[in-house]
């Protein structure tokens, strides 16, 4: 099973539903929506409750930090009360397009901790040129919490998140010829940290740079990644399946409910 723990598929021009399709015919089973404001949050849940294999995050990407309002807060917890919402989601601090303020990203930064650690789900952190401002929250915030940075771009502090013990999930930017630090960071990572995106439509893998990202092509991340670390595709794959289900246990739950029903008596064996 290949599994695209982040993506957006509501900023892709194909329609959804044929991407998830797409996505299953190359082997990805598992797709993680992310919501980015209000809206996409809606929008993620909607989808993941409409498809068995798609599973939603919640939650205000730091460019849209200053549009976050407290009944938006209230209506993420709601949301969120979804089986199908596996993690609040993404946040964080983005410096790069430093759009708001940055006591104002980390004020929304933290109040999605607060809520992801009220809730008991993971949190999904989004961090670019922001490196010393996102481990300072996270180690004052977020000490005892499952904690996935997404898009994974931190390789120069790789010892200090593997002993957090944060989920590292690589993007198709992995497979880029000037990649060389999160090459290596990837294929230092100990196996149980490892996740793999596509954050989808962008940073589509090589060799197919250039054109729209979609889910189908998680694969691409995987094949490259097993061959920095020596091992097979499957064997990867299997590694990372079971690092998602440890990460998100909403997910774990609901492929536990699919193996049940499939090796009940009458059901598929």
């Amino acid at each position: 099973m290949l599994i695209d723990s982040h993506t957006h598929l509501d900023h892709c021009k194909a329609a959804a539903a044929a991407l998830i399709e797409d996505a299953r015919g190359a082997g990805v089973d598992i797709i993680v929506q992310s919501g980015i404001d209000i809206d996409s949050s809606r929008y993620s849940v909607g989808l993941a409750e409409g498809h068995p294999g798609v599973f939603a995050t919640v939650g205000f990407h730091p460019q849209e930090a200053g549009r976050l309002l407290d009944e938006h807060v209230a209506e993420l917890e709601r949301l969120a009360a979804s089986p199908r919402v596996v993690a609040i989601g993404e946040t964080g601090f983005d410096f790069y397009h430093d759009n708001w303020p940055h006591d104002l990203q980390e004020e929304v930064f933290v109040r999605h901790i607060d809520l992801a650690r009220g809730l008991a789900l993971p949190v999904v952190v989004h961090t670019r040129d922001a490196a010393d401002p996102t481990l300072r929250v996270l180690s004052d915030r977020a000490a005892d919490m499952t904690v996935v940075l997404h898009c994974f771009s931190l390789p120069d502090r790789l010892d200090e998140v593997v002993d957090r013990g944060y989920y590292l999930s690589f993007a198709g930017n992995v497979t880029y010829k000037n990649a060389v630090d999160l090459q290596e960071a990837a294929a230092a990572a100990p196996e149980e940290s490892l996740l793999f995106e596509t954050d989808a439509p962008w940073l589509t893998p090589v060799p197919l740079r250039g054109r729209p990202n979609r889910p189908a092509l998680v694969g691409k991340v995987y094949e490259f990644v097993a061959g920095l670390r020596g091992v097979t595709t499957e064997a990867l794959a299997a590694a990372v399946e079971a690092n998602v289900r440890r990460a998100f246990p909403r997910i774990d739950a609901a492929l536990a409910a699919v193996t049940l029903t499939d090796t009940a008596p009458g059901g598929v064996t």
